[in-house]
């Protein structure tokens, strides 16, 4: 085992005991693929499952391995119509599962999250029956600032590319705290503790993954 994966292990052992005591279940896969078979271990056949943006999704392949099993899917890209995409925002809040990253996590266990709309951090605080947190091991941060400061030094800026958004942070790299209605940055998220013991799962991956 390289130094590296024995460190991303022994740090993922903290967090799990961690989440733990803030009502929250975690899991260590010192792969993407190990990852995404846990996952499919997790949700009940027949479920009904949908998600958040994010890039960490499709870099483990969960997005296309759905359609390969027995899951009512709510996927927003099926969308043909504004009226059906909000309809589709709404239903997922009714989900068995919802999918997931995190923007940051820290080595104590409190997850870091920033959107614009928000979709995804309301169904992590409320709706789902169950959400399932995927985190690369490059996201874990010492601490709640550390993981604010990834956010705007490297989350938001790296979305905001690949999505195209027209904000100041596209051009810059870094955020610039802006008030245009393209931000990304809207809304800050701090989860401390689940309310709804075992409700949320956080499966950490022993890999560089997503932003």
């Amino acid at each position: 085992m390289t130094a590296k994966k024995e460190y991303y292990k022994q740090n993922a052992k903290k967090i799990i005991t961690s989440l733990a005591k803030r009502h929250m279940v975690g899991y260590y896969c010192e792969s993407k693929e190990e990852a995404l078979k846990k996952a499919l271990e997790i949700m009940n056949k027949g479920a009904t499952i949908s998600w958040g943006g994010s890039q960490t999704l499709r870099e483990i392949g969960i997005l296309k391995e759905l359609k390969n099993h027995n899951y009512i899917l709510l996927d927003r890209e099926t969308a043909k119509s504004q009226e059906e995409l909000e309809k589709i925002y709404h239903q997922s809040f009714s989900a068995d599962y919802y999918l997931m990253s995190t923007n940051a996590i820290t080595i104590n266990g409190k997850l870091i999250n920033m959107d614009g709309r928000g979709n995804r951090i309301a169904a992590l605080i409320y709706g789902p029956k169950n959400v399932i947190v995927f985190a690369g091991m490059n996201k874990v941060v010492p601490n709640v600032e550390a993981g604010i400061e990834r956010i705007k030094a490297l989350a938001a800026p790296m979305n905001a590319i690949r999505l195209q958004t027209k904000t100041p942070c596209n051009i810059s790299g870094y955020c610039q705290d802006c008030n245009s209605t393209n931000s990304i940055c809207s809304n800050l998220l701090i989860t401390r503790l689940s309310k709804t013991p075992n409700r949320i799962k956080v499966i950490l991956i022993g890999e560089e993954l997503g932003y």
